[in-house]
């Protein structure tokens, strides 16, 4: 059912809408638009600069128009005057081809197609940093194996109970919060929900961390890895398929009883789509210079990265790519807290929906520990040492390409070219300290 976003405001107090939209980097770009201007932005949109946001357009572009989807909208728990929409860009009544929402749409509308209803869960990792970011903000945080720590996380209580108390009350569900096994590193779960929903959620709970942290002091950040030395941080993605979207789900099409792991054949071959692009997905799924840090790094102070360097699969084990904790669904542990909300569910979804087309089988499976005996594995791809090798792996992936669709594939290598020439034009302490004497 459509919103009436003028209705809305008049029942709940909202004076102003923040009219949101992801660009092609994660950047989260909004218009703040008070409530009596609301309908007409509601039907024509609020106009931005293509240009001025990290999608591919020069200023002569004419406006973009980011349209409000009503059925998103959330009134902010901690600032309730004001209300929060997703929007979908358009320019001269087409959509944006290249704007992450709209990508993801469309797959979305591909899976309906075939009867396929993708729902996710997102595990959402996160920092709390001093307001520089260069630090820890809890000095009393140092434990070698912090994961779980009662007292680290009960110094931090206040903030995290406000970012719960928050998703409680906007019905997410949200059914446990811990501290995870960084030092200064938390992660929140809710339960799961249609893909675009979820997307929209992950899209939220970063603006809504970030905002109370700030209401604290505090700087909550999602970077991958953001501390030398210390864990990474993930955003692992649960994914299982659906006859129907929303409460019309009956039947989880991914669970067979009968079937190894409780995974059917059809959930197999989504999987298989997974393993066949997942060089190719790191790029979308791994999408900074910083995110190789997480993936490709030495042991952690915690012992163990709890990131995957190699394409493989496996049951309730945590040291593999993916796993299979319970019939019907999968754990894909690659994504990193960099991963565009709209652009991780995409290419998961078109990624699966390759597999599923082409009967793609996962491979074999291992249960090894792969930190321990991971070089007993032969043949398996080894995943991206880069961003550079991540984009070139993406670039040559021409069925990948086409699913996400040709025009957000080329303006999203563009521009990550020029990220990583960028990165390639910096000088480091580490390159002076290693080199200037030579």
């Amino acid at each position: 059912m459509t919103t009436d976003l003028a209705a809305f405001a008049q029942a709940t107090g909202v004076k102003y809408f923040m009219v949101s939209f992801t660009d092609l980097f994660g950047g989260q770009r909004a218009k703040l638009v008070p409530a009596q201007a609301i309908a007409e932005m509601q039907e024509d949109g609020a106009g931005f600069a293509g240009f001025a946001t990290y999608l591919d357009m020069t200023p002569a572009h004419p406006d973009m128009l980011a349209v409000p989807d009503a059925s998103s909208v959330i009134q902010l728990p901690w600032k309730p005057e004001v209300a929060w929409v997703a929007a979908n860009c358009v320019m001269e009544g087409e959509d944006v081809a290249q704007a992450p929402r709209n990508v993801l749409r469309k797959l979305i509308d591909r899976a309906a197609d075939q009867g396929l209803h993708v729902k996710t869960g997102i595990e959402a990792e996160f920092f709390l940093l001093t307001p520089q970011g260069d630090q820890i903000s809890d000095p009393f945080d140092t434990a070698a194996k912090p994961c779980y720590d009662q007292q680290a996380v009960m110094r931090r209580y206040e903030v995290i109970r406000e970012i719960c108390d928050y998703m409680l009350e906007l019905g997410w569900g949200p059914y446990q919060n811990d501290h995870e096994d960084a030092n200064g590193q938390f992660e929140m779960n809710w339960e799961f929900d249609d893909a675009l929903k979820t997307a929209d959620k992950h899209s939220f709970f970063k603006f809504m961390a970030k905002s109370v942290a700030e209401k604290h002091g505090l700087r909550a950040t999602f970077m991958p890895k953001p501390i030398e030395g210390l864990t990474g941080n993930g955003c692992h993605a649960h994914i299982s398929v659906w006859d129907g979207a929303g409460n019309a789900a009956k039947k989880n099409v991914f669970a067979d009883d009968a079937m190894d792991l409780g995974l059917s054949q059809s959930g197999r071959h989504f999987l298989g789509g997974i393993m066949k692009h997942a060089r190719a997905l790191a790029a979308i799924t791994n999408p900074t210079v910083n995110s190789y840090k997480r993936i490709n790094a030495p042991r952690t102070m915690s012992g163990a990265t709890w990131a995957p360097n190699t394409v493989t699969w496996t049951s309730n084990n945590r040291t593999h790519m993916v796993r299979v904790p319970g019939p019907g669904r999968f754990e894909l542990r690659l994504p990193d807290g960099a991963a565009n909300p709209y652009l991780l569910q995409a290419v998961i979804i078109a990624a699966g929906l390759d597999g599923v087309s082409t009967n793609a089988d996962p491979g074999k499976r291992y249960d090894i520990d792969m930190y321990a005996e991971g070089h007993k594995v032969r043949g398996a791809p080894r995943l991206p040492l880069n961003l550079l090798d991540a984009l070139r792996e993406f670039n040559k992936n021409k069925g990948l390409k086409s699913m996400l669709g040709d025009e957000f594939s080329a303006a999203y290598l563009k521009l990550k070219h020029q990220e990583w020439d960028a990165f390639a034009a910096h000088f480091s302490t580490w390159e002076k300290e290693n080199t200037l004497d030579i």
